[in-house]
């Protein structure tokens, strides 16, 4: 795979959300991570600029660029202080005209809505684990499939996902869908606990999409079954951190690649994603199943796309470059009229 640069010659505006109410270790870190970002793409040639979004408001941090001007990069999990805001960014940005990377509102409201997604993909006949939603905790009257995973249905990031999650008895699994309801407010999802091989697929494109090499989670060796999981924890907590490891293109037989890829591309057309997402999937018996399908997935320099996108000959500037190239398509300046730059 060769990267395929554009000229885009509109300035970049890195917008990225710092919380106040974050412990000082974890905002510097994000500063850090998003200086490398915009270092990288400086290096590939681009002016960025950066705004980071403290509170609600989005209009301020983009007051002094211009839409016709200007194209927006994306970066926001969130608007600090409002919960379940991450589909509310996107909406912000572009009913200012302005033109973003990423996902539009709809599709990032959707992906938080696990219901919805999984009944998308039962509909389309794209392997997923068998679910139920429980309301309340007599929903999980006639579950039989164990070890099962309890998750909250409108969370992304792993959000309340620990090693409690799996369960393995109908007493286990009564507590955890207790837990969701009454501490994190919100339906619980119940799964079929796929204990397998677990990948993560990185797609972009429009139009035209294609997947970058997969990677694979390595989990600690360990008897127990709740061990094998990405929790929350073991997402951002750097102790937690270190006991993963990703494998860069992991083994897989022609046969294997070529259904992860199916299983991907599907996937991403399905739920409707724009430039970018990561879908995560599980291996057992052989067969395939789509955890999560993630349109707003994490670009730090260590995290998945980004490791995808190195194995696939794009430097890191290069991979926030080829994004920002995504968006340009779309930008009223630019559009069809963008013509390919030799790699």
């Amino acid at each position: 795979m060769v990267p395929v640069r554009h000229n885009v010659d509109l300035p970049v505006v890195l917008l990225h959300n710092i919380d106040p109410s974050w412990p000082a270790v974890d905002a510097e870190k994000a500063l850090k991570e998003t200086s490398r970002l915009a270092s990288a793409m400086i290096r590939e040639g681009h002016d960025v600029s950066l705004a980071p979004v403290v509170d609600s408001d989005i209009a301020g941090p983009l007051e002094r660029f211009s839409p016709d001007k200007h194209i927006v990069f994306n970066w926001c999990e969130s608007l600090p202080g409002v919960p379940h805001s991450e589909a509310l960014v996107p909406e912000a940005i572009e009913s200012l005209d302005f033109t973003c990377t990423g996902s539009p509102s709809g599709v990032l409201a959707l992906s938080e809505d696990k219901r919805r997604v999984k009944r998308l993909l039962d509909r389309a006949d794209i392997p997923t684990p068998t679910w139920q939603i429980c309301k309340t905790p007599a929903d999980v009257k006639g579950w039989e499939c164990f070890p099962a995973i309890v998750k909250a249905a409108n969370e992304h990031c792993s959000a309340g996902l620990t090693g409690d999650s799996v369960v393995l008895t109908a007493a286990e699994l009564r507590e955890r869908v207790v837990y969701v309801i009454e501490d994190l407010k919100q339906p619980a999802l119940v799964e079929d606990f796929i204990d397998g091989r677990e990948f993560h697929l990185t797609i972009w494109g429009n139009g035209t999409i294609e997947m970058l090499p997969p990677t694979e989670v390595n989990f600690p060796a360990s008897d127990s079954v709740r061990d094998r999981l990405c929790t929350y924890d073991s997402k951002f907590n750097t102790f937690r951190l270190r006991k993963l490891r990703t494998v860069i293109s992991p083994p897989l037989s022609e046969d294997e690649l070529r259904r992860l890829e199916e299983i991907g591309l599907r996937s991403y057309k399905l739920i409707g994603c724009r430039d970018y997402a990561r879908i995560d999937v599980r291996e057992r018996d052989g067969k395939f199943h789509v955890l999560d399908v993630n349109p707003n997935a994490d670009i730090t320099a260590e995290d998945s796309l980004a490791l995808s996108a190195k194995h696939a000959g794009y430097s890191y500037g290069a991979m926030g470059s080829h994004l920002v190239s995504l968006a340009a398509q779309r930008h009223p300046a630019l559009g069809e009229n963008m013509q390919p730059a030799s790699a």
